[in-house]
């Protein structure tokens, strides 16, 4: 079975960066699409940032221009480098894979990021 493992939250300061990844293994083939979502407590769960195979990408408003995400086909793995980090991007991210059509679906267990002083 596909299993997901999110790595690289911790604790960052106002301006500071981080990288997320997310390595899918147990998969015959590519994901059509990858990406991230973030739940902060007391908020719904919203999507970040997505790619897909061909290579085409959407990012939630907020983070434009400040996310960016990326991916290893070969190395089966999906991440997302984080600048520019304010304390409202606190939450747990949540690495997502879907295949064609949606037919599958799957979801890491979570990393969390903290942006405080």
């Amino acid at each position: 079975q596909v299993q997901l493992v999110e790595s690289g939250g911790g604790l960052v300061q106002p301006g500071g960066s981080l990288r997320l990844s997310c390595v899918a293994s147990g998969s015959s083939f590519i994901m059509h699409l990858m990406g991230w979502y973030r739940q902060a407590p007391g908020k719904q769960r919203e999507l970040v940032a997505t790619k897909t195979s061909g290579g085409i990408t959407n990012y939630v408003d907020s983070v434009k221009g400040r996310f960016t995400i990326s991916r290893d086909n070969a190395k089966n793995t999906v991440y997302l480098q984080m600048n520019s980090l304010t304390p409202e991007d606190t939450a747990v991210y949540y690495c997502n894979a879907n295949t064609l059509l949606g037919a599958r679906n799957y979801w890491g267990q979570g990393t969390q990021v903290t942006v405080s002083s």
